[in-house]
């Protein structure tokens, strides 16, 4: 297995509460895999991704990822907004991990356009965020992600904020990225239907605590694009994730109902 998480909960202090994010989650991703996690707000998705990334510690358990490639960071995380730094050209946000690195001035440079070839942007190297749209800026934060050729790429809702003709581009840009790359990616959505598109697997959270409820092979055939969302099995599928994603978001909003 490519990632290992072994019984992780996470708690924190809240106003001199316990607050349990996580509880005793396990999972396990293979490599290459693309899976996809859903949940109700406040299920622990985002807390699960920086538990992964060592971005957060967790309270107990154990997280392992299997390196193959001495050298490579372990993880590369794309957020919802883009956090591109301002000031620097789109080339100059790709290569800042590697220069923080200390990766050859040639290298990274090498590497970074490589990879905004790769989400095609390379005429763009010399621009500024505020001079790109929306799907841009989100292909630059993964074009930098990527260029560190992290072991397991985290994705914690990259397409939220995108109109919706933007976010299917980019759904469609993103399979065609993970299928050249191979790499493993652990994927965090409100949206079953992106998660249908984009999966090997969804993993279902409960309200918080956070737990895995279950886990639905996502048997759609490879290569996917939006045409599966005409096809019986994508149906079925969506209404039986949603049917019990459906109770789970009713329990977390009668929770933040209670006093």
């Amino acid at each position: 297995m490519k990632v290992v998480v072994d019984d992780v909960s996470v708690a924190f202090d809240s106003r001199g509460h316990t607050v349990v994010a996580l509880d005793r989650v396990s999972l396990r991703v293979a490599a290459g895999e693309f899976l996809c996690v859903v949940g109700p707000s406040g299920s622990g998705k985002s807390t699960l991704l920086r538990v992964v990334a060592g971005l957060l510690r967790q309270t107990s358990g154990d997280v392992r990822i299997e390196a193959e490639r001495p050298g490579a960071p372990l993880t590369a995380m794309v957020f919802q907004e883009h956090a591109l730094l301002p000031w620097r050209t789109v080339l100059a946000n790709v290569v800042f991990g590697l220069e923080n690195r200390g990766v050859s001035r040639a290298a990274r440079e090498a590497r970074a356009r490589e990879m905004l070839a790769l989400v095609g942007l390379s005429r763009f190297a010399r621009h500024y965020p505020h001079q790109l749209s929306g799907g841009m800026k989100q292909r630059v934060g993964i074009a930098r992600a990527l260029a560190n050729d992290p072991e397991v790429l985290l994705m914690d809702e990259p397409f939220a904020a995108l109109d919706a003709q933007t976010r299917t581009i980019m759904q469609e840009e993103l399979l065609r990225i993970w299928a050249s790359l191979g790499t493993t990616v652990i994927y965090v959505t409100h949206s079953l239907e992106e998660a249908l598109l984009l999966g090997d697997r969804v993993v279902l959270m409960t309200a918080r605590p956070g737990r895995v409820s279950q886990v639905f092979p996502v048997d759609l055939g490879r290569p996917r694009g939006l045409e599966i969302r005409g096809s019986p099995a994508y149906g079925v599928l969506l209404e039986k994730i949603w049917s019990q994603l459906r109770d789970e978001v009713v329990r977390a909003m009668d929770a933040d109902r209670d006093p």
